[in-house]
């Protein structure tokens, strides 16, 4: 049931047991999308809890994303952070990554390429 709104671009929380497809639920309306636009570097973030949950969601992507040219990699702790850093200058479709890694690669921005930097933020004014 989800699947169809998530390829009209709705926002939908759910929750399942494991083993019920919830990882292809979410992600292949996301390879969907990114099949059918533009190549641009990083087109898509997965945000997981856990190192393990970051593994087993990329792998199970480059699995739905066979023979599409789409490309997933993974960024996590609890190893070096240079790899990941290449991968990301070289150019990914989609990053799965922890929280915590992700703010360890935006605190080193200048290693970034321009396209994964953050961008400055506008003040605002509430008066």
């Amino acid at each position: 049931m989800a699947i169809p709104l998530l390829l009209e671009g709705r926002d939908v929380m759910a929750c399942a047991q494991t083993g019920t497809g919830k990882t292809a639920a979410f992600a292949l309306p996301i390879l969907h999308r990114l099949a059918a636009g533009e190549k641009n570097p990083l087109r898509a973030l997965i945000l997981v809890p856990t190192r393990e949950l970051a593994i087993q969601v990329a792998k199970n992507i480059n699995a739905y994303a066979t023979h599409t040219g789409i490309t997933t990699t993974c960024a996590y702790g609890g190893v070096p952070i240079e790899p990941q850093e290449m991968m990301l200058r070289h150019g990914v479709d989609v990053l799965v990554a922890t929280p915590g890694r992700l703010i360890d690669h935006v605190a080193r921005e200048h290693r970034l390429p321009p396209h994964l930097r953050p961008r400055a933020r506008r003040g605002r004014s509430d008066a």
